[in-house]
């Protein structure tokens, strides 16, 4: 019995060569088996997932972002935009409003005779600005235009909207008011033969009216008396009107 124990107990033992086991435990399993392999493993992993992570995230803001056709690019997460400059996918991005046209209709026949009060002007021109009626003397508030021969002529809109005032002023005769765009309004007087009505629409360029003569300035004969109002104040006219 002790001879089959001993027998049993030798064919179990692993063989050995010099001194060493003949089954070692393999190069990987001695690895796993340092303390800082999972952690650095775990890291590794870590830094491979946000650089995947970050190179979707850039990809996908310039594909929604960028717009070639339109010129603009939006660029980091606040949206900021960036226009494209030069060649001919740039594009014009805020519209011009309407430019002024001349309330006549042949501008070459027509000059200034009285201009606009310049609070800023010489003593000169505030003489030659000044409206004499009786006694008292007004700042002129717009400028007065008027043929050579004294002749009527056809009085056209300088912008294009909305009527808003029709009315006979014992001083300044006929009148016509148009509210544009811009906080921008136009005031035509000294007016015969008007043409249009309150909450008419008109186009610049359309008729409204011919010139013709007031109470406060009668010394002009015939003549348009005209306003630009910005924001409710007066403005020199001539600073809106093209060179003819």
């Amino acid at each position: 019995m002790n001879e089959q124990n001993k027998k049993t107990v030798q064919e179990e033992t692993p063989k050995t060569t010099q001194g060493v086991p003949a089954s070692q435990p393999s190069s990987w399993k001695r690895a796993m088996s340092k303390r800082w392999v999972f952690p650095a493993a775990y890291i590794a992993a870590a830094g491979i997932i946000l650089t995947l992570v970050w190179v979707y995230q850039g990809t996908g803001e310039k594909t929604l972002n960028s717009d070639p056709a339109s010129g603009v690019v939006e660029t980091g997460a606040s949206g900021t935009e960036e226009t494209a400059v030069g060649g001919e996918e740039s594009m014009e991005v805020v519209a011009k409003s309407e430019n002024f046209a001349w309330p006549v209709a042949s501008p070459s026949e027509i000059s200034v005779v009285k201009p606009f009060y310049e609070n800023e002007g010489s003593t000169e021109e505030h003489e030659a600005a000044m409206v004499q009626y009786n006694d008292t003397f007004i700042p002129n508030t717009g400028v007065d235009l008027a043929r050579g021969d004294n002749k009527s002529f056809e009085v056209k809109a300088a912008l294009g909207g909305k009527v808003t005032r029709v009315e006979q002023n014992p001083l300044t005769g006929q009148v016509v008011e148009i509210t544009h765009s811009d906080n921008l309004k136009t005031v035509y007087q000294s007016l015969s033969d008007v043409k249009v009505k309150q909450d008419d629409e008109v186009k610049q360029g359309d008729a409204i009216a011919s010139a013709g003569v007031n109470e406060l300035e009668k010394t002009l004969g015939n003549h348009l008396h005209f306003e630009v109002y910005e924001d409710g104040q007066p403005v020199n006219p001539q600073g809106y009107l093209p060179e003819k």
